[in-house]
């Protein structure tokens, strides 16, 4: 039986090491684990995105733009855990290069990643040039909101068309577990540029009491070709993506 977690506890459900560059791909829930990680790692963190992110979703941090490797230290000598973007494009945030985050990889513990979109869908499959991946990845983490297990694709996927491609059906069919593995374990679904020494993780947010017979069935499909964990709800503060 797949027992849900709470948010608070995220890092040690994924069992992440000392030094890890943890990279967030796929539905919701990104946002919100690349904060709640920065808060539970350590000494030193740094959270960025290699796509967009909204100019306002900085979890209270100060963010930093384009800064060079001295700059870097400094702040996370002094902050321990650091947001740095490349640049301010409005009410976005425009990202890294994937490139930079493995040099930060170098300077940190730790590197977290948003490194797909999703405008805020419970799932997606990625498009020719998607997700943007850092080589350096050591942990590649799978993002699906629960919101969409069970219901219509067409309803609650981002770019239905590849899901279904992926999955073998229409997009008036509901995601089930079969078929959302079949999204989760491809080549070039949910694992797309996966390298290959990293480790690749499924977590599924916001779950519920409703969702144990699904999550209980995907874990018996996912086997030990990926590490599933399963997040409470945020709570009245918490906003999938």
């Amino acid at each position: 039986m797949v027992e849900p977690v709470a948010i608070d506890d995220l890092a040690d459900a994924l069992e992440l090491g000392s030094h890890e560059l943890v990279s967030l791909v796929g539905g919701g829930g990104k946002t919100t684990a690349l904060f709640a990680l920065g808060q539970q790692l350590g000494p030193t963190v740094v959270l960025t995105t290699t796509t967009k992110m909204g100019r306002d979703r900085t979890g209270g941090h100060e963010p930093l733009f384009s800064p060079s490797i001295p700059e870097l230290e400094s702040a996370l000598a002094r902050l321990g855990s650091v947001l740095a973007w490349k640049e301010d494009a409005g009410y976005k945030a425009v990202g890294v290069e994937p490139e930079v985050c493995n040099d930060w990889f170098e300077a940190a513990d730790h590197v977290i990643v948003e490194a797909d979109g999703s405008r805020r869908m419970p799932f997606k499959a990625p498009r020719r040039y998607e997700p943007v991946v850092p080589s350096h990845t050591t942990t590649l983490v799978a993002c699906v909101g629960a919101g969409a297990l069970g219901r219509p694709i067409a309803e609650q996927c981002q770019r239905p068309d590849r899901v279904v491609a992926l999955a073998g059906c229409s997009t008036a069919d509901l995601l089930n577990p079969a078929r959302l593995v079949g999204v989760l374990l491809a080549d070039t679904g949910s694992r797309k540029n996966c390298p290959a020494n990293a480790r690749f993780a499924v977590m599924v947010n916001q779950v519920g009491p409703q969702h144990q017979v699904f999550l209980d069935e995907l874990a018996e499909r996912l086997g030990d070709q990926a590490q599933l964990v399963a997040v409470a709800p945020f709570g009245p503060d918490g906003s999938p993506e």
